[in-house]
């Protein structure tokens, strides 16, 4: 029973979240880290993230059955009762905006809301009204690193934008690259994902378009927030990996297959992007 509730909270969004939070909370701190606020903030927000997955399968639960990537889920089962779903997801909400609030701070709380409603209310809908709901998601998954920045310094300023914005271009081509690979899924379950209401050629261009985004937004960062020249060297050679993979897109004969290995250097390059930026204040 345990893991059925763990596994409804979906775990891997929440420790993926949780990286980039992390990272954005050292690399503010210049690691001058007091370990109570970080384990609050980690705790807070992974508590906020889990509530809102939870209520996302309550919503998610009659499209879920239509795929086959998510028909084992427990809520389309009926391991778990969606009462039961309620209750729990609601519990994980007030233990985790409790967190934030009294033990990090209200400004962090406040963005952790905002990416809470865009994810469970505006994304829930959007995405079965268009494939610009992609762009809705991303909002709320950029809203862990900014509030990683701003658990610490307490404001919102260039970097910390410059920040939610790097994983907002970040994550359109990692959702594009889900799309093209699960495209059967979203036909069976009628969500319009970009492929499906644009074609691939037009997903394809959008994944190398966002690609260079990142690319530039990586710079951008460097230049803004002094990360220093290691930083952008490492992850700017990262992102032109991952740009190089883009471009195949347009002669490769298995788009499944491209889709695949774009969305794993999307994770592989999100991951190397955080590890630098967490230790950047060590490096030239």
């Amino acid at each position: 029973m345990f893991k059925r509730f763990y596994d409804l909270a979906k775990p891997g969004i929440v420790y993926g979240n949780i990286i980039t939070t992390l990272a954005a909370f050292l690399f503010a701190s210049r690691w001058h880290i007091d370990p109570l606020l970080l384990v609050m903030t980690v705790m807070g927000l992974a508590l906020v993230i889990a509530s809102a997955c939870v209520f996302n399968n309550y919503i998610d639960r009659v499209i879920d059955g239509k795929m086959e990537r998510t028909r084992g889920r427990a809520l389309v089962v009926g391991s778990i009762s969606n009462r039961a779903a309620l209750v729990y997801a609601t519990c994980l909400g007030i233990i985790g905006f409790c967190l934030m609030i009294f033990e990090v701070n209200v400004l962090a709380a406040c963005i952790a809301g905002v990416g809470f409603i865009f994810y469970v209310i505006l994304y829930s809908y959007t995405k079965r009204a268009g494939h610009w709901g992609t762009l809705v998601g991303s909002v709320s998954g950029a809203v862990p690193i900014l509030v990683g920045y701003t658990a610490f310094t307490d404001r919102v300023d260039a970097t910390g934008l410059l920040l939610f914005l790097i994983l907002v271009v970040w994550q359109m081509p990692h959702f594009y690259a889900i799309a093209l690979n699960r495209l059967a899924d979203y036909r069976a379950a009628k969500i319009p994902v970009l492929p499906i209401e644009k074609g691939l050629k037009i997903t394809k261009m959008n994944i190398v378009i966002y690609i260079v985004l990142f690319l530039l937004s990586v710079a951008s960062l460097a230049i803004v927030a002094h990360t220093g020249y290691v930083f952008l060297l490492v992850v700017g050679a990262a992102s032109i990996w991952w740009l190089i993979y883009g471009f195949r897109g347009f002669t490769v004969v298995d788009d499944s297959k491209w889709a695949r290995q774009v969305f794993f250097l999307s994770l592989i390059t999100l991951l190397i992007f955080s590890i630098m930026l967490s230790i950047s204040p060590f490096l030239p």
